[in-house]
């Protein structure tokens, strides 16, 4: 449902829940005379009152080229925000004016943590049950995104016992080599009473595949830079979503304990009191390793992208992302770096970047997307376990009940499976559409068009470094969506 503040109503305060499992999308009119918010961006987007094409935030850009995602609430739009975990709007009027006022307040510090609290099993699997049975449509097809991992997997053992077996079908991207998920999902699967299906990468791209990549950066609601994006069109070719229950088994981590691996740990602890020799840095190309050494705190925990040297060259209206870093590291500088971590990781790059692309295929096939993790009661009481049932800070351990669990129940040892990441060759689907890569990036008008040549040539540079890669991407994303979207749509 949406709902609409006007001019000189009460003064209004609003908050997504918990984990924002439903983030709530503010629209501000252009006039800040009217606004309207709901927990659907699909309904604000397609409201009369929104004024399209949409207005971009120049910022934002730059945020998306550096950092690789739109810190909330603002989004790639000027007139948009959005509520997300921790995140409150105060909305009044001032002057005639519709102000927002925003703020963040972590909600998850590990200080606040029970120190004495007893774990139940069987309820937690009995909380993930309820959290994706109560939002499932039992008359519609359901997949569950299924890995070798352990977010998903216990939600696929928390249905198998709610005897759901018979309504959901697994999921599972088909990697190249030893990241390889698949057989290890497939057997779990079997083994659970669930069916359960590979999705593959084409060998070739075809004008079926080029469809589906068309129509999503055309529908998509907001740009996503995860480097999994672009499995979505693809996979859509092999799966029908339309109207289906999607199960993501992502955003528990802002609350479980995203734990770094301990040299990252060790780095950031060191190399982010140099981020004021950010202004040399600044100056090497986007490439260079050396830029690593004056990350913020902040940005250790998984932000990065293009030099601001690189952003100069590429985008007119480019500005330095430095300085809002820096001051959010300093809002942090008195915190333990797990809850600094878990903050940025959990409250900015999953909601924008992990989360959003499966937000994104929801709202391109009018699915219904369901976040067990990010469920109110789950979240809630994850949120007063002790530390120790969760994470092991000496040794870097992660989400310890949850490898309890599910070595006694289904005999999955994540210990001696050791850190699988999702793995998807992105970088050999650029290549397969290599010539409608180059003409995305070429002809966006968003670029400088008296360099972009030049910095697509670097970026294909037959090196091919992962860096590269990434940000070949990142620009490809970027320009698509902006070519295609119908929400900026431009008439010529």
């Amino acid at each position: 449902m949406i709902h609409k503040y006007q001019l000189n109503n009460p003064i209004l305060s609003l908050k997504s829940d918990l984990a924002a499992q439903f983030p709530i999308y503010i629209y501000l009119s252009v006039d800040k005379k009217y606004l309207l918010y709901s927990t659907s961006i699909e309904e604000i987007l397609n409201h009369k009152e929104v004024i399209r094409p949409l207005a971009l935030r120049d910022e934002s850009i730059s945020f998306l080229l550096q950092s690789g995602i739109v810190p909330l609430p603002h989004t790639i739009y000027q007139n948009l925000f959005i509520i997300g975990i921790g995140d409150e709007a105060n909305i009044s009027t001032v002057s005639n004016r519709i102000k927002i006022q925003f703020s963040h307040q972590f909600p998850f510090k590990n200080k606040n943590r029970d120190t004495h609290s007893e774990v139940n099993e069987t309820y937690i699997l009995e909380l993930l049950a309820k959290a994706t049975t109560s939002n499932l449509n039992l008359n519609n097809n359901s997949y569950l995104f299924h890995s070798a991992g352990k977010d998903s997997n216990m939600i696929a053992l928390a249905m198998a016992e709610a005897g759901y077996q018979d309504k959901i079908t697994c999921l599972t991207h088909k990697s190249k080599g030893s990241h390889d998920e698949s057989e290890i999902s497939q057997k779990i699967a079997k083994q659970l009473g669930f069916k359960h299906q590979k999705l593959f990468l084409p060998k070739q791209i075809h004008q079926t595949e080029l469809n589906s990549i068309s129509n999503y950066f055309e529908n998509t609601p907001l740009p996503c830079m995860d480097n999994v994006t672009l499995a979505y069109p693809l996979y859509a070719t092999q799966i029908e979503f339309t109207n289906s229950n999607i199960i993501d088994g992502s955003g528990n981590d802002v609350y479980s304990g995203h734990i770094p691996n301990k040299t990252e740990f060790t780095k950031q602890r060191f190399l982010s009191k140099f981020h004021p020799l950010r202004v040399l840095t600044d100056k090497l190309n986007s490439s260079n390793k050396l830029r690593k050494l004056t990350l913020t705190q902040a940005e250790w925990a998984g932000i990065s992208g293009f030099s601001f040297e690189d952003i100069e060259h590429l985008f007119k209206q480019g500005n330095n992302v430095y300085e809002y870093w820096k001051q959010e590291s300093k809002k942090r500088a008195s915190w333990d770096y797990f809850d600094v971590r878990a903050d940025i990781w959990g409250s900015f790059v999953e909601s924008d970047r992990v989360i959003r692309k499966s937000r994104n295929l929801a709202s391109i096939y009018d699915a219904n997307l369901i976040l067990p993790w990010c469920d109110v009661k789950v979240a809630s009481y994850f949120s007063t376990l002790s530390e120790n049932q969760l994470f092991d800070r000496k040794n870097f351990k992660n989400k310890l009940i949850l490898r309890k669990i599910l070595k006694n129940k289904i005999g999955l040892d994540s210990d001696k499976l050791g850190k699988m990441a999702f793995s998807f060759d992105f970088f050999s689907i650029l290549m397969l559409m290599e010539h409608d890569v180059k003409n995305e990036i070429i002809n966006c008008q968003l670029w400088n068009k008296d360099n972009i040549n030049t910095i697509f040539l670097k970026l294909m540079n037959k090196n091919y470094t992962k860096k590269n890669q990434i940000l070949l991407q990142r620009l490809y994303l970027i320009s698509a969506w902006y070519n295609k979207n119908k929400y900026i749509k431009r008439d010529k």
